[in-house]
Order: C-alpha cells, then structure tokens, then sequence
C-alpha cells in the first residue's frame, strides 16, 4: 500500500450539499477500492493563480490516503468525468506503508484532537465564567460607588 495527497478544485459556485454529495462520492470510491483515508481537508474558497473554466476563484480540497495504483486510477477517472472539478493533482508521499501502522496513527490523531477540542472548550468556559465574575464585581463596584455619598466641600 503507497500514502497519496490528492489536491482538487471544485467551482466556487457549489451549493454546500452539492458539493458534499462530491465530496461523499468521492469517499466512496476510496473506500470501495480498499483505501484507507488518512484526512480530509477542506480548505475553502481561494484566489486562483490563473483563471480556471472562467472563473476566479476554486474551492480547494486535499485528501491523504493510502491505497494502490487501482484507486488513484479511478479517483483521478472520476475527476475528469465530472464537470464540477476543475483541477486535481495526486502526488505520491510513501511507496510503502503498512495500513495497520496507518489505522493505528489515523486512530491516535482522531484521539488527540477530540482532547485538545475537549481542553479548549473547557479553557473557553472558564475565560467566560472569569469574565462574568469580572462583570458581576465592576456592577457591585459601580453601585457602591454611587451610593457612597461624595465628600462635599465647605467654603
């Protein structure tokens, strides 16, 4: 089994689900071939260098998998079929990869980020609970200063 980075361009004009029901498809195949997919990233709407179909700009794509020859043959078949993609480009990272190693390494990722996201999301909830404490003491700070009466002068 070889490692590949598969870039594509689909049109910027794509409805989201059109273009998930793509994006779908297109895991589909991978899977359906026996290839492994390591991530898939979405990389958005960007400024082409050169103008595509007549179009400006692309929605960027970038998926690494393992897998054969067979697969890459059949994904990049599928992309010169279809109207929606306007450019791809498979490039080789490993000739030769062990797929329980990679099961093994996509599986400790997943399990890295789900902690990460887990450790944010509990640090953004104690910065908002920091905060409306901050708020709840500057409001007990104002109203007592607006009830202490201020020292007046006498001439």
């Amino acid at each position: 089994m070889r490692m590949y980075e598969t870039i594509f361009i689909t049109d910027p004009d794509l409805q989201d689900e059109v273009r998930n029901t793509l994006f779908d498809r297109f895991k589909g195949i991978l899977e359906q071939e026996g290839g492994i997919l390591a991530n898939f990233d979405d990389w958005g709407n960007k400024k082409l260098a050169y103008e595509i179909a007549k179009k400006p700009r692309g929605h960027y794509v970038c998926m690494t998998y393992g897998g054969t020859g067979t697969l890459v043959t059949e994904l990049e078949r599928n992309f010169r079929l279809d109207d929606k993609i306007l450019k791809y480009m498979t490039i080789l990272l490993e000739k030769d990869i062990d797929p329980e190693a990679l099961k093994l390494q996509i599986d400790a990722e997943a399990a890295a980020k789900s902690e990460a996201d887990a450790a944010k999301a509990e640090a953004d909830a104690a910065r908002v609970e920091a905060e409306a404490k901050k708020a709840e003491t500057d409001e007990t700070d104002e109203t007592v200063d607006a009830e202490t009466p201020e020292n007046e002068e006498e001439n």
